[in-house]
């Protein structure tokens, strides 16, 4: 069973919990890391980078991070090393985002997107497997990108 590591600031708070609910039924299971409530999320860079660090490590599978435009939550999380975070509010970079870049978290923004359309891009996403050949060695570079500028700082 694949597990999944969800996020949100206070505005994808109501569809980071549509998403927790619909995991189970494509046969998956997620762990909420908050935000908790609609009140103000002037910490979700600190919950953004505690799901990307959760995935990298490889305590969970893929992350999914909510916030108003999905910008903020990728930004915060490709931050982390190892965090593939893709900005996804429709299907097409849901499915490219895997396949060609090896997406291992994805952000959306609850402003953006509506509750069906969210729930075709998480379960594409979720479903759809990377390519792999070509792309393999894209992803490395993106790996030794990081690791210069890691060795540089």
């Amino acid at each position: 069973m694949m597990r999944i590591a969800l996020g949100s600031d206070q505005a994808g708070f109501q569809l980071k919990n549509i998403i927790r609910e619909y995991l189970p039924e494509l046969g998956m299971e997620g762990k909420d890391f908050g935000a908790f409530s609609q009140e103000s999320g002037d910490d979700y860079p600190y919950l953004a980078a505690k799901v990307s660090e959760s995935v990298v490590r490889g305590t969970y599978d893929r992350g999914i991070l909510i916030c108003g435009t999905g910008l903020g939550m990728s930004i915060v999380a490709n931050k982390v090393p190892g965090a593939r975070a893709a900005l996804c509010n429709e299907l097409f970079c849901a499915q490219k985002s895997r396949q060609h870049n090896n997406a291992n978290i994805l952000t959306m923004g609850a402003r953006i997107v509506g509750t069906e359309l969210a729930k075709e891009i998480v379960k594409t996403w979720l479903t759809t497997e990377f390519a792999g050949g070509r792309h393999t060695v894209r992803v490395d570079k993106y790996a030794e990108i990081e690791r210069k500028y890691a060795d540089a700082g």
